[in-house]
């Protein structure tokens, strides 16, 4: 039996330590947001966040997330209300066929979490393990440059 913590709830799985975080996540949690892209860590696709940070949840087993803190694009929902990254991804229309999205948008919130604002090649750099095969680049650049924007009037209106 293992313990994993995921968008902020404990689970216990009656898994094998060897299997991969993104198989525990879509087969026993039915969170389906992460993608089986390559299964070779190539790809992005099944990108999470690991303790803040993105992880290619194909390639790492669950026999090392005890005591960590998972999230998936379904942790980015509060309440039923989508997070700023994920809206304003769906405002620049930054999908096409949509596969590789979530894990775009999770390699994005771990780049905004440390950085909130970030400039074109610091985005670049940190997007560049995560492939979109249908070559929405731009328009995931401009969607992640819509959530600074939006973050910091969010934070202009707080104070």
């Amino acid at each position: 039996m293992i313990t994993l913590e995921v968008n902020g709830e404990k689970h216990e799985l009656n898994a094998e330590s060897d299997t991969p975080l993104l198989y525990a996540l879509r087969d026993e949690l039915a969170l389906n947001g992460a993608k089986f892209g390559c299964g070779l860590g190539q790809c992005g696709a099944c990108t999470v966040l690991i303790d803040g940070n993105a992880v290619l949840s194909c390639v790492i087993p669950i026999s090392m997330l005890a005591n960590r803190k998972i999230t998936t694009i379904e942790g980015l929902t509060k309440g039923g209300k989508l997070g700023v990254l994920p809206s304003a991804f769906i405002e620049e229309n930054a999908a096409q066929c949509g596969y590789c999205i979530a894990g775009m948008i999770m390699r994005a919130e771990a780049l905004l979490r440390r950085n909130p604002n970030p400039d074109d090649n610091t985005i670049r750099d940190h997007m560049e393990p995560n492939l979109c095969r249908c070559g929405t680049h731009m328009r995931i650049l401009k969607a992640i440059h819509r959530a600074v924007s939006t973050s910091a009037a969010i934070a202009g209106t707080r104070s």
